[in-house]
Order: structure tokens, then C-alpha cells, then sequence
């Protein structure tokens, strides 16, 4: 403070000269803008701040004295040459995410079997993730260039980040889920499948939904994290589907007719498969009817058709066959009839 003082008592004039003559005025202004740039020269700490030399440059600026305004030139030209290194780590940086983003694309789009829409979703996936890697460290370094303390700045991105995290963990479990989908690849678009207990046809994958045609029409959206956390039957994946048909013949029927009737008609059908090979086989004897049981394979595809005309084309050629399909059928003994009986044997 005396410093300052004292530079204002070198820059007054006599008294006897007017206070508001305007070139008075800035004498003033320079004494007291000299002594504050030079009081925090020596109050302020050595520290990088990208604030500091703003102040300094408006306190040259307001002394109007040619040493200062050349201090001022001088520090404009030290914050001018970072920034312009900034703008350039910042466009290297832009540049370099955009050219990895695409190589990690095209790389991932060269694996082998890429042809489904779930690739092509996780393909776009790890490219933008790629991309906002690279952005996310090159910020960090244009920060420190210009003099931003980045542990300060990561921290509150940290904290940031975790308050979203909390707020939105449903949904990152979807993502996630939805991303440990496309990496495993438990099941494709196109496929016929059971998720939750549904089954139906893949049309659709993101990292938050699969979307499934079931056999009703209806779509289905299954949140990925419900999906993954339960378990996956993927139908298509063996390229076929087992068909069994039982059906019961009477007693008195010729069983050899009946086997050799319906391993015939699956072999004819040529939706059935002929590995492996059809058969048909006695498999229980009921209370009215002796059971058969035909099994045969078909693609899951054809499955369900298949198996429906199967069961029609069946009856009618057991019933032309010959053979019967008895009814389930009780004898009812009148207790009347029954006790006179019991006293004559008696």
C-alpha cells in the first residue's frame, strides 16, 4: 500500500490545477491502475490462471503508460499463442475421433458373418464410444493448455457422471445388457426364439430393446435387461425343431398297420427332414387306447405348419387304414342290479 502511495504522490499535480481537467483524469487512472498490477505482482501467488492476465491486461489498458501497454502486448501475445495451440490440439482431436470412429466401424463391419442389423448396431455402438474417448481426452489437454487445472474439472465430471448414473440405472442396465447381447450374440434378427417365456421371431435389436414377433401378430418390446438376466432358447440356432404327434388306437387294432401307416406319411412330406429319420413307436398303454407316437423333424420355419397337417393327414389314413380312435368310456354298475345278485351266490 505505501508503494501505491507513493506513486500516487509522484503522479499529483499542484494544487492549484482544476481536479477535472480530463488529462488529470488519467494521470490518475494510470497511478492507480499501476499500483494495483503491481501490488498483486506482489500479493498474488505464482500460479497458472488463465483469468490473471485478463485483469492485467485491463489494468495496462486503464494506466495508458507505454511501458505497460507493451506489458500488455506481451501478454496478449502469450495467451494468444496458447490459445491458438488449443485451437489446434482441438481440431487434431476432432479429427482424430472422427478417423478412428470410422476405422473401428469398417474393422468391426469386416468380422466374418457380418450381415445383421445387430452387428451393424454394435459396430455404430463401439465407433461413437471410440469417438468420445478421443474428444473426452483431447478437452482434457486443451484444458491444461490454457492453464485450466483437469483434476478439478474430472472431478466434478466424476460426480456428475455418478449422479446420472444413479439416476438413470435402469436404463444403463438395458444398455449394458444390451451390449454384452451384441457381443455374445446369443441370438440374431431373423431368429425364432423364447425370451421371458414368449416366443416369437427376432425383427428388431438396440442396445435398450428386442423387439419380437410373437406367433399372435403382436409386437414385443423386451427391455435387453430383462432379457439377459433370464433364460435365452434360441429355436433357429439348430436349424431344426422336433415334431411328436401321439395319437391313441384301440386294442383290437393292428399296430404294426398303425406304425408302419404314420412313419409312411411323415416320410412323404416333404417338410420333414430326412436326417434324422422319422419314426413312429408304441410309447404307453392307456385306459381305453394304446398310445403311438410319431416323431419327426422339420425346420423351425416349416415347424408349425408341418405339425398341423400332419395331425389331419394322420387320422384320415389310420381311418382308412381301418383303425379306430376309441372314445374314453365308463362302465356303470347299477348297485340295485348288483346286490340281489351277490345274495343268490351267497
Amino acid at each position: 500500500m505505501r508503494h501505491i502511495w507513493a506513486l500516487s504522490a509522484r503522479g499529483r499535480r499542484p494544487e492549484h490545477s482544476n481536479f477535472s481537467d480530463t488529462s488529470h483524469r488519467r494521470g490518475a487512472l494510470r497511478v492507480l491502475a499501476s499500483g494495483v498490477v503491481d501490488a498483486r505482482s506482489r500479493l498474488a501467488p505464482k500460479t497458472e490462471d488463465p483469468v490473471t492476465p485478463l485483469f492485467d491486461m485491463v489494468g495496462m489498458a486503464l494506466s495508458g503508460d507505454p511501458v505497460m501497454l507493451r506489458g500488455m502486448a506481451a501478454t496478449l501475445g502469450s495467451f494468444s499463442i496458447r490459445l491458438l495451440v488449443a485451437l489446434v490440439i482441438l481440431a487434431a482431436t476432432l479429427w482424430l475421433a472422427g478417423r478412428l470412429g470410422k476405422l473401428a466401424e469398417r474393422a468391426l463391419s469386416r468380422l466374418p458373418g457380418h450381415h445383421q442389423q445387430a452387428d451393424q448396431t454394435l459396430a455404430i455402438f463401439v465407433s461413437t464410444l471410440v469417438k468420445y474417448v478421443v474428444i473426452a481426452i483431447g478437452l482434457v489437454a486443451v484444458l491444461q493448455q490454457l492453464g485450466v487445472q483437469a483434476t478439478s474439472v474430472l472431478a466434478v465430471l466424476g460426480a456428475a457422471s455418478l449422479a446420472i448414473g444413479l439416476a438413470l440405472q435402469g436404463t444403463l442396465g438395458n444398455v449394458a445388457a444390451g451390449v454384452m447381447i451384441l457381443l455374445l450374440r446369443p441370438y440374431r434378427a431373423g431368429d425364432r426364439v423364447e425370451l421371458n417365456g414368449r416366443q416369437g421371431k427376432v425383427v428388431g435389436m438396440d442396445l435398450f430393446n428386442t423387439k419380437l414377433l410373437d406367433y399372435d401378430g403382436l409386437t414385443l418390446y423386451l427391455p435387453n435387461g430383462k432379457v439377459f438376466g433370464d433364460m435365452i432358447v434360441n429355436i433357429s440356432q439348430a436349424g431344426r425343431r422336433r415334431i411328436e404327434i401321439v395319437f391313441g388306437v384301440d386294442y383290437e387294432d393292428d399296430l404294426n398297420v398303425a406304425l408302419a401307416t404314420l412313419t409312411h406319411l411323415a416320410e412323404s412330406d416333404p417338410r420333414v427332414l430326412k436326417q434324422p429319420a422319422p419314426w413312429a413307436k408304441v410309447t404307453a398303454m392307456g385306459d381305453s387306447s394304446v398310445n403311438v407316437t410319431l416323431r419327426c423333424w422339420a425346420t423351425p420355419d416349416d415347424w408349425m405348419d408341418t405339425r398341423f397337417d400332419l395331425t389331419k393327414q394322420a387320422k384320415e389314413a389310420l381311418e382308412a387304414r381301418g383303425l379306430s380312435f376309441p372314445y374314453p368310456h365308463q362302465v356303470v354298475v347299477d348297485r340295485a342290479d348288483v346286490r340281489p345278485q351277490a345274495q343268490r351266490t351267497g
